[in-house]
Order: C-alpha cells, then structure tokens, then sequence
C-alpha cells in the first residue's frame, strides 16, 4: 500500500499531503520526518535523482523537482522499486502539467490540476495509472475510451 504521498517546498512547509492507510495521530510524526530527510539529504541532488530509505518496514523513495520536493511513503508490495514507478509517473505529470520542473509559484498557480492528477495516479493507497494520456483524459474530467 501507498502510505504516503508528499509534495513541500524549500523551507520544508507541505504543499499537497494525501495519507492512505495512516491513522492521524501518526501524520504529524511522519511529516516532519519526512521534511527532516529531505533537509538533510536533497540539498545538492539533481532533478529526478531518487533517494530511497527504510523506516519502521515502510520503504521511502523522494526527489526534488525544480523547487519541490516529492516523497513517495509505500509499504509491503510498494517497496522501493514499485515506489520508483510511483515518483516517476507523478513526476512527468507535474513537468507535463506546469511545462517544465516547476518553481513554487508555478506550481501553486496549478495547484488544482497537480490535485486531480495525483488522485488519478494513486487511488486508496494504490496505483492506478501510469499512462500519461489516459491521465490527461481523465484529468479532463471526459470518460476513457477502451481501444
């Protein structure tokens, strides 16, 4: 399952959270968890690097994209190979959404799309699709069409 996706800016405030599976008490914990290794780490990476750590069983996979940096949390069958596919899907959305890797401005002025896009991609803790053009029909708010 998909514990965890998170989108926060430089200063390490959050931007876009959606828990799956996490009960309250715990986001707190893992919020600044995740931003406390993400300052520690992503200062210097490339665009698109991925990093991977392990916490309590649960795989962590991250990366900065212009001025944002995105955290995949994954547990059981998402472990730090699945959790790639996840980053990578959600990256090419976002550069596909704002035209390039975003500033933070950028990114908030198309906040909205960011959203629907993200809820195409992970769905109740789990990936749903990864085909760039049937989440930009859907993201349309138009019905797929089957081949």
């Amino acid at each position: 399952m998909i514990l965890a996706v998170l989108f926060a800016n430089a200063e390490g405030n959050i931007l876009i959270e959606r828990f799956h599976g996490v009960p309250a008490e715990e986001r707190l914990h893992w919020r600044s968890f995740l931003v406390k290794l993400g300052a520690d780490n992503l200062r210097g990476t490339k665009n698109e690097e991925l990093l991977v750590a392990c916490h309590k069983s649960v795989y962590i996979v991250y990366t900065v994209l212009g001025d944002v940096s995105i955290y995949v949390v994954g547990k059981d069958e998402y472990d730090e190979l699945a959790l790639s596919e996840v980053i990578f899907v959600i990256t090419s959305a976002v550069k596909d959404i704002c035209g390039k890797p975003p500033t933070e401005r950028v990114f908030l002025d198309k906040y909205g799309r960011i959203c629907l896009c993200l809820d195409e991609i992970v769905w109740k803790g789990h990936l749903e699709n990864t085909e760039k053009d049937r989440i930009k029909r859907l993201i349309r708010l138009k019905p797929p069409t089957e081949f």
